[in-house]
């Protein structure tokens, strides 16, 4: 079964690049797109996706208080945030508010399809780049 999926970013370009990226994977598809995070709330609600990617930083609704909401009304969706964000400050706040995927853009190329696998399982995915920071901080 493929993935339904929901991408939100506000760069169009990016947007686009990534939809067809995911479009031309054989187990996903792209149900909908948003430009903002009050776009994102809608189209999760209106297309109920299996996985939605969002833009840590998004205009009109910033994704943590848009994936609070996309949960409230689409509780078995996955949540991952794409962004060019990577402070553990960042990962953390996602992470609390019920986000199971964090991809660094810069990561994007070797870590965005391996998240979705991970997400398919229901599990915790992180970037490589955020991984490896994680594990290199003094305890």
């Amino acid at each position: 079964m493929k993935l339904r999926i929901l991408v939100a970013d506000d760069n169009e370009a990016f947007r686009n690049g990534l939809i067809r990226l995911l479009n031309a994977q054989a187990d996903c598809r792209v149900v909908c797109e948003a430009a903002n995070g009050r776009e994102a709330v809608e189209q999760a609600v209106l297309h109920q996706p299996d996985i939605a990617i969002l833009d840590y930083s998004m205009p009109e609704l910033d994704s943590l208080s848009g994936a609070s909401k996309i949960l409230q009304a689409v509780p078995r969706v996955e949540l991952l945030i794409l962004t060019q964000h990577d402070a553990p400050y960042t990962v953390q706040r996602a992470l609390n508010s019920g986000v199971r995927g964090f991809v660094v853009k810069s990561d994007a190329s070797q870590d965005l399809l391996a998240a979705l696998a991970v997400l398919r399982q229901h599990k915790v995915f992180l970037s490589s780049t955020i991984a490896h920071a994680l594990s290199a901080k003094p305890v």
